[in-house]
């Protein structure tokens, strides 16, 4: 059987998760393998809840949140927009390649774009194959060591 991967889609309430539904009522294809899951703000997604996805199996993870200007918690977005490029660095420290995880502007008259963004990172996660991650303590210790 051919290898599909595991996308965790973690979307604002306000923007990116009516996105998503605007696309499914809008019959929209939508590539199967995004699973999402809402949060009020892109803002309150912390960097544990993104480990713990690859560590439960996922093969990316997908944060989606409100355009600049349009947080409705004002600047949440942005929080998330600071956070995400310094998790990146860390998770290609413990071998997660960068294109694992990804933020996106998705506004929730954008459906036809969140279908594109969820087909592109199907496909590039299809190239990287899966995910095999080795978090056991021993792992870690050895890869800071090498830091």
């Amino acid at each position: 059987m051919a290898y599909e991967p595991r996308i965790l889609g973690i979307f604002c309430n306000w923007c990116s998760y009516s996105g998503a539904d605007y696309a499914g009522t809008a019959r929209m294809k939508i590539a199967p393998n995004l699973r999402i899951v809402r949060v009020m703000c892109s803002g309150r997604v912390e960097p544990a809840h993104i480990l713990e996805a690859f560590k439960t199996g996922a093969d990316g993870v997908l944060v989606a949140g409100c355009h600049p200007g349009d947080c409705h918690y004002i600047s949440g977005n942005h929080r998330t927009a600071r956070r995400l490029p310094l998790l990146a660095v860390m998770l290609q420290q413990l071998g997660i390649e960068k294109e694992r995880l990804r933020f996106e502007w998705i506004s929730a008259s954008e459906g036809k774009e969140l279908a594109q963004i969820a087909e592109q990172m199907t496909e590039t996660l299809r190239g990287l194959g899966p995910l095999e991650l080795d978090l056991s303590p021993e792992s870690v210790v050895e890869e800071v060591a090498h830091v």
